[in-house]
């Protein structure tokens, strides 16, 4: 009876393990080619091609204002996926580029365990007027602010890829060229410009600009803001335009340091349509354009251009006009795009706007 039991068992056993075996999605696994379902045996779509690896040195230079710079290992530290559409603007309009998934390290991740030593912390103590450069080994630069590494509400989107998968679609079966190098990638751009080869460097700097901090500052409020182009003013606004695209978030407003602050739905308008008549919208000033924004008691945050002006979340700053409410205004900066509510301006008294030269 007992050896019946066995060789039913064995017999079975084998049945299972042939035709485990014979599941393409199974061998794919068996030969270490796990991210590829070229059969749709899973819902998702971002596992149906090969990943290719993209060659890196896996050392990052990071320097700038922290107290420890050196080179870090990123092999060391987690990857993550992130799903983009790339387009570059050209003479003629925008020109496609390719759908990928790219998987790699997070700059969140890489800059972690540095500490910060801010040459204007005894002036100005917040982190959000910090930004950093990231540098290639050709000599290409890029901005990203501290805000949209640390800020976000989708946390690990700005990654160095090191692995990169074709997103093909279904019918037409078109395989867009891949890249031949690591690459710095961040997603929530629509223009990609900002997404340049082979980066090696990382600089950590704050805002190079004065203001004078008065922290107990009665009434809050500011009539006005001035619009400073490279350090020359331009404009001062005392009232929005009519016609600007207006938009309402509902928000669970959270600070960093003192938590729920409301409910309350903010009312405003797209800070990209206000401010595109001072703009020069092009590769160059995508990729370096810094936009800083300051309240009349000197509270202040920095802002990429790209990351107020090229979303392709949808997640806008407003800008937000309210004549009745002392405390906040007249003029206020409401930005969906972040988890923490820092970088909401009161009283706006400037707005720069920093191209490089």
């Amino acid at each position: 009876m007992q050896r019946k039991t066995f060789i039913s068992t064995l017999i079975l056993s084998c049945v299972l393990i042939l035709g485990y075996a014979q599941n393409p999605f199974v061998l794919s696994i068996k030969k270490g080619l796990a991210q590829k379902d070229s059969t749709d045996t899973t819902n998702d779509f971002y596992d149906n091609e090969d990943t290719y690896q993209l060659p890196h040195s896996m050392k990052i230079q990071v320097s700038g204002e922290i107290v420890n710079p050196g080179t870090i290992d990123i092999s060391k530290l987690p990857l993550h996926s992130v799903i983009i559409k790339e387009a570059l603007p050209t003479e003629s309009g925008t020109k496609f580029i390719g759908s990928y998934r790219y998987d790699g390290v997070s700059l969140y991740d890489i800059l972690n365990e540095y500490v910060l030593a801010k040459k204007n912390a005894k002036e100005f103590r917040p982190i959000i007027d910090l930004y950093i450069e990231v540098e290639n080994d050709k000599g290409d630069k890029v901005v990203i602010s501290w805000g949209e590494l640390y800020y976000p509400v989708h946390l690990h989107e700005i990654i160095i890829a090191i692995k990169v998968m074709h997103i093909v679609p279904s019918k037409t079966k078109e395989y867009w060229p891949l890249p031949n190098e690591a690459k710095l990638i961040i997603a929530s751009d629509l223009l990609t410009c900002r997404n340049i080869s082979n980066p090696t460097k990382i600089t950590v700097k704050s805002l190079d600009k004065n203001f004078v901090v008065d922290q107990g500052i009665d009434p809050m409020w500011s009539n006005q803001f001035k619009i400073i182009e490279n350090g020359k003013e331009k404009d001062i606004c005392t009232k929005l335009p009519d016609k600007l695209p207006k938009l309402t978030y509902p928000t669970i407003f959270y600070g960093r340091g003192k938590g729920i602050h409301g409910v309350t739905p903010f009312v405003g308008f797209e800070l990209k349509s206000f401010l595109n008549k001072y703009l020069k919208i092009n590769e160059k000033n995508l990729k370096s354009g810094m936009i800083t924004i300051a309240g009349i008691d000197g509270y202040r945050a920095a802002f990429t251009l790209s990351e107020i002006i090229n979303r392709n979340d949808h997640s806008e700053l407003l800008i937000i006009e309210r004549n009745k409410l002392e405390g906040d205004g007249k003029f206020s900066i409401f930005p969906a795009c972040d988890f923490f509510s820092d970088r909401a301006i009161k009283a706006i008294s400037e707005i720069h706007i920093d191209f490089s030269k």
